[in-house]
């Protein structure tokens, strides 16, 4: 049979049969080639060939669709292949690779067979991609709906944020920086004490006071390759299998940073003693740091938030006080063109006036008062602006605090 006509017909298969026809026919096209085949996402030819770490070239023989794409945040097109045989040149040796894809639910299946002259050539070749791609590179993987993803946008926001344009409570932003610092180069000095290199940390506090902000900040600052989960839920995978999915990503990745913002929502009764397995390391965890943050330590489980092992540092981060909210004003009015920028004794008496604000609502604080200013364009000052602002946003806060007293109280009554 020819490959034109193997792919056509087996295109016309139901998804399960599809690549068990393929691996049986290939076996006897080619009866003296040794075949290998998988869908592991880490197998991504093409980006290796970019890298020049091989050469291949669509065999001819065969009609190869390949499609074009737009990258909107870096603009330009790149293409990739859905069905496609490539003939691939790797150091002085010579393999065939048939790629096929097709859909199941919301997932692409992305399909190989690597045909080589001999086992131990086919496994090297497969082996060799996989590593190479599975190291992180100028990117945050997010982990959502069962699936790993580059996500450029994320990638930009981490980029923007430093630790010089972030304002914490004390000495709370140096020991984060200093306590991860110190784990990346002392790899060595486990190994020698006979201790796990491995971190834990959970990140505690209300929303919009500096968790996320300190996130980005560290995966910055490290410049270690950086795993982040939106959720454990897909349609067509079970809970475990995507913890088993990131965890496994986050070994091969290693050394790394493992980010789970708001642990509270992602574990669940039925996923939990998994994930506490995975964590705990049946397979060895080293060069993991897994940074968790939560808005509600409560809702997590004891085995979670209290004991040692898991999440070894906990670092909380409380509403600003008055000289943490004159340091944020004070670095945010320095950015501001003079026309707009705050006198000295307004900025220690905003800060006064916002008391129970956290970073969030100071942020807001300034570009509601700014985007008001450039509306009107008159003489009022934009301190004038900036009080009756603080004013709107006080009746949001009490707002909210209300709708989230009264939620509670529902809760309770419906226990």
């Amino acid at each position: 049979m020819h490959i034109q006509q193997l792919i056509t017909e087996a295109l016309n298969l139901s998804n399960n049969a599809i690549a068990y026809h393929i691996s049986q026919e290939l076996a006897a096209i080619y009866p003296k080639k040794v075949l290998i085949e998988g869908n592991d996402s880490t197998f991504n030819l093409e980006r290796y060939a970019e890298a020049n770490l091989c050469q291949i070239q669509y065999d001819s023989s065969i009609h190869n669709q390949i499609m074009t794409g737009w990258d909107g945040m870096e603009n330009y097109l790149y293409k990739y292949a859905e069905n496609a045989k490539y003939e691939v040149q790797w150091q002085d040796n010579k393999l065939d690779i048939l790629l096929m894809s097709w859909q199941e639910g919301y997932c692409k299946i992305r399909y190989y067979w690597i045909l080589a002259d001999n086992k131990e050539l086919a496994e090297r070749f497969f082996a060799a991609v996989c590593d190479w791609n599975s190291e992180i590179r100028d990117e945050v993987l997010v982990f959502e709906d069962g699936c790993w993803a580059k996500n450029h946008e994320l990638f930009q926001s981490i980029k923007s944020a430093t630790f010089d344009n972030l304002i914490l409570h004390g000495n709370l932003k140096q020991n984060i920086k200093d306590d991860l610092t110190n784990f990346f180069v002392s790899q060595e000095v486990y190994a020698d004490y006979d201790i796990p290199w491995k971190r834990g940390i959970l990140f505690i506090g209300s929303p919009g006071n500096g968790k996320t902000h300190t996130v980005k900040a560290l995966i910055n600052y490290m410049q270690q390759p950086c795993l982040y989960v939106k959720s454990f839920k897909s349609e067509y995978d079970t809970d475990s299998e995507n913890i088993r999915k990131v965890f496994k990503q986050a070994r091969q990745s290693a050394p790394c940073i493992l980010v789970l913002e708001d642990l509270d929502s992602l574990l669940t009764d039925e996923n939990r003693s998994f994930f506490l397995n995975e964590l705990d390391g049946f397979a060895a965890n080293e060069g993991i740091v897994t940074i968790a943050s939560t808005n509600h330590p409560e809702r997590l489980d004891p085995a979670i938030r209290d004991r040692p092992s898991r999440f070894d540092r906990k670092y909380h981060f409380e509403l600003p006080d008055n000289s943490v909210r004159q340091a944020y004003i004070e670095l945010w009015n320095n950015q501001l063109k003079t026309a707009i920028r705050l006198a000295p004794e307004n900025v220690n008496q905003i800060a006064m006036m916002t008391d129970g604000f956290s970073f969030a609502y100071l942020k807001e604080l300034f570009l509601s008062s700014m985007v008001r200013w450039m509306g009107i364009m008159t003489s009022t000052r934009i301190e004038e602006i900036m009080v009756s602002q603080i004013a709107i946003l006080k009746e949001q806060m009490n707002s909210i605090t209300a709708s989230s007293e009264d939620n509670k109280e529902l809760e309770t009554e419906n226990t």
